[in-house]
């Protein structure tokens, strides 16, 4: 399979990839995007994110020292739900929820994996916080990080998102369904892939790895090996051995190209009424593939068909355990 083109199936989310190995062989002649750089300043009075700052809302930032979390200014979703007209082809629903954003760290120049095992046991514990908060109130809450402007991130201030709303969204949605018609699933494919060839990282309580049917080209799944329902289902002990494991991932990334790594980055927590066996993970989706500057976009047959990948996991995997 590594050098010819074949299909996998991902078994969580019910969805195939195409995968042609034999691509990376032709000369690249896509986009070169520029590579950004970490901001040289600590501190910026003109970055809403940063101690003793405004905000949009006119608010000014206490003098925080450690993760610091605030509603979102322009948030994607609003507590009141809107009053949606029925039709029989075009479908509709209301939805309400909050959002929040956390500040990492006051160091404008930080990243999360530059923060250590201690800043990132931190942000874990906020992490598990706001989910427990959260879920008293809504169906699903959302945690995720977008680093870097290749990823849409409008400011390079180390910070993540929360967003919680009162529906189950349509990816989550589908992963309930392969949970309760495969309960165990997920712990099956982390004692299938323990000690593999596609493992990044492997501890005593938690297992970093490429998926089988990965579809970015350095796709990461991070999950305990023991079953937890959510972050905050965590003993302390795995909390902080998952620090020290996402200091260690964040790191190789930075490494793979010499340059400060983008990604998108969420943690699949239980939804509030769900009945059966949920297995925690995260999952970190970097766009790079061949350098710093040369990105896989999903175009063409991936929008019209479904996601292809040239470099194969197992490929993708060795390069990440050698950075």
């Amino acid at each position: 399979m590594e050098a010819h083109p074949h299909r996998r199936f991902d078994p969580l989310y019910r969805e195939w990839v195409l995968v042609s190995p034999q691509r990376m062989a032709r000369p690249w002649q896509g986009a070169v995007e520029p590579v950004t750089l970490s901001p040289e300043y600590v501190w910026r009075e003109d970055c809403p994110l940063c101690p003793r700052a405004m905000r949009a809302n006119g608010e000014v930032n206490p003098d925080y020292q450690g993760p610091f979390v605030f509603p979102n200014d322009f948030p994607a979703l609003l507590p009141a739900p809107a009053e949606v007209a029925p039709h029989p082809l075009f479908q509709a629903e209301s939805v309400s929820g909050e959002c929040r954003v956390i500040c990492y760290a006051p160091e404008h120049n930080a990243s999360l994996g530059s923060l250590g095992v201690r800043g990132v046991s931190a942000a874990v514990d906020v992490w598990s916080e706001q989910y427990s908060e959260l879920i008293r109130r809504w169906e699903w809450v959302q945690i995720f990080e977008n680093r870097g402007e290749m990823m849409g991130c409008s400011n390079p201030h180390p910070h993540g998102q929360i967003w919680a709303q009162d529906r189950v969204p349509s990816r989550p949605a589908r992963l309930g369904e392969s949970y309760l018609e495969s309960p165990g699933l997920l712990s099956e494919i982390i004692s299938a892939e323990s000690g593999g060839e596609r493992v990044v990282i492997e501890t005593a309580d938690w297992l970093v790895w490429v998926p089988f049917w990965a579809a970015w080209p350095f796709e990461v799944m991070v999950a305990p090996k023991r079953p937890a329902p959510s972050l905050a289902g965590l003993a302390h002990h795995e909390r902080e051995e998952l620090a020290a494991v996402l200091v260690e991932l964040l790191r190789r990334y930075d490494r793979l190209f010499g340059a400060p790594f983008p990604y998108s980055f969420g943690w699949m927590n239980a939804p509030a009424s769900f009945t059966g066996s949920w297995h925690l993970f995260g999952q970190y989706f970097p766009p790079l593939l061949r350098s710093a500057t040369v990105r896989k976009h999903m175009v063409g047959y991936e929008l019209l068909c479904e996601a292809q990948r040239d470099l194969t996991p197992e490929s993708a995997a060795g390069r990440l355990r050698a950075g």
